[in-house]
């Protein structure tokens, strides 16, 4: 039997039921490894943040409207903006990550990046990530930018994973990511 991941018992996160040695033909690509879901409290506290900055705005507009007509026009369109920014947020943080031995990808079937692509993933302290997350870095640049907002986004040879994220899942993710690195670049 071919073990895939090698780590000593005594090392084993409590992720580890990922990381049971697999005979070898069980390593489809489409065989999820790790989900990352969005955490509900963080997705209300974020929407809810947004939502009554937007509705604060627009109130302060009506209720004791500035002398100057560029000011209201201001407080009007920005309060709007943070209202439908807020109901964009609560509508694309419903959709778990997953990790497959290929690729990273919306649960949907968005792909995020694919695992051959990956040249580092940091998830360290003072990494620029986003909080609950972690960094990628890809080796080819992607194209175009992709913003999720809460949830990740992506601009050339950068991915960042996170925000309204559970901290262990995006952890047990990144480290099953390292270890996807790891088994790749012993591959001969």
């Amino acid at each position: 039997m071919n073990a895939v991941y090698t780590v000593p018992h005594s090392a084993r996160p409590r992720y580890a039921l990922y990381m049971q040695p697999q005979r070898q033909g069980m390593n489809t690509p489409d065989k999820v490894l790790g989900v990352i879901n969005p955490n509900t409290p963080r997705r209300i506290a974020a929407t809810g943040m947004l939502g009554l900055l937007g509705l604060i705005l627009i109130y302060v507009a009506a209720a004791t409207p500035p002398a100057s007509p560029g000011w209201l026009f201001f407080l009007i369109v920005f309060g709007a903006g943070c209202l439908y920014l807020a109901w964009q947020l609560w509508q694309v943080t419903g959709v778990p990550l997953e990790l497959t031995h290929a690729e990273l990808r919306e649960q949907g079937g968005r792909v995020l990046c694919r695992v051959e692509n990956i040249a580092l993933v940091d998830r360290g302290l003072f990494a620029f990530k986003p909080a609950t997350g972690f960094q990628v870095k890809l080796k080819e640049p992607a194209r175009g930018f992709v913003y999720v907002p809460g949830l990740w986004w992506r601009t050339r040879r950068l991915l960042m994973v996170g925000g309204v994220t559970s901290r262990a899942e995006a952890k047990s993710v990144a480290d099953l990511i390292t270890a996807l690195l790891v088994e790749r670049d012993r591959a001969p």
